[in-house]
């Protein structure tokens, strides 16, 4: 105790915790909060919005099927880019974690590699690949197995290609993460009980790297459905996703009050998967992952 003050003073944990809070509340509730009243003002014309309060503008979203498609599709989208990097991402990071190379560190410090080069160059970079004299179609010409070039660029697979490329590391970082939390000894012991390698994975690796899959597949998944950059560059306008539509509302339209009623949407359902995870597996594993 010093000067009335317990090492478990609630006093003590609110004085502590205080400026966490107060930057939360300045840099995350309260700009939603300002969002959310946003989508009750009245759109008069384009950069000019009314303070009187209507339900107009979530009418509108509620009735026109232009903005449930664009919505289903995001999801759809966000979902395909997440169970590929759930495929793709578990074999590698499996490999770094059975692995028996002495300098574990240095496989995943390749992995992180490519966060050290900008997200926006990264994306573009797909341009030269997948365009009409990107490499791939440059290829196939030479070798004859094509005679015009192969519409691979600005489709929703591209869009797809260039969000694996993004998010796969995440996927291995949150597996492998799940994966260095099991006790070795459980697998000696499948294994001494007659368990053969396959068997051992199947009934104890698998099960126990579960949570860690979990969270790779939420965090590409959102990280997907809320992408505004990679469907700009690589994506036509029918392969645009939620993030382009809002961006187009706001700064096309100028139609805030609308661009934030879509905001908003996107928030609560991105907002309602997580919040789905969160009651059955939690977010440690998330953390665990991101500062694995």
């Amino acid at each position: 105790m010093t000067k009335g003050w317990t090492l478990y003073d609630s006093r003590l944990a609110w004085t502590l915790v205080a400026p966490v809070l107060l930057l939360l509340v300045f840099f995350l509730v309260l700009p939603i909060a300002v969002m959310a009243v946003y989508t009750f003002f009245t759109f008069v014309t384009a950069g000019v919005e009314a303070t009187t309060l209507t339900l107009a503008n979530w009418q509108e979203f509620f009735t026109d099927s232009y903005y449930h498609g664009f919505l289903f599709k995001t999801l759809r989208v966000g979902a395909v880019t997440a169970l590929i990097c759930g495929v793709l991402g578990y074999f590698p990071a499996y490999f770094i974690w059975a692995t028996t190379f002495k300098h574990k560190w240095l496989l995943l410090l390749l992995l992180i590699v490519p966060f050290w080069i900008s997200f926006t160059i990264r994306t573009f970079s797909w341009i030269h690949i997948l365009g009409e004299q990107g490499i791939i179609n440059v290829t196939l010409l030479q070798l004859g197995l094509i005679h015009e070039p192969l519409q691979m660029l600005y489709t929703e697979g591209a869009v797809i290609m260039g969000l694996l490329h993004f998010l796969l590391p995440y996927m291995i970082l949150n597996v492998y993460v799940s994966l260095e939390s099991i006790d070795r000894t459980l697998i000696a012991a499948a294994r001494s009980m007659g368990c053969t390698s396959a068997q051992a994975f199947r009934e104890v690796t698998l099960p126990l790297s579960l949570p860690g899959l979990g969270a790779g597949l939420l965090l590409c998944f959102v990280l997907a459905a809320g992408s505004y950059v990679t469907p700009q560059l690589l994506g036509s306008g029918r392969d645009a996703l939620f993030g382009n539509l809002i961006y187009d509302t706001i700064m096309g339209q100028l139609n805030w009050p609308m661009g934030a009623t879509l905001s908003i949407v996107l928030f609560v359902v991105l907002g309602c998967f997580a919040a789905v995870y969160t009651r059955y597996m939690g977010m440690s594993q998330i953390v665990k992952g991101l500062s694995g």
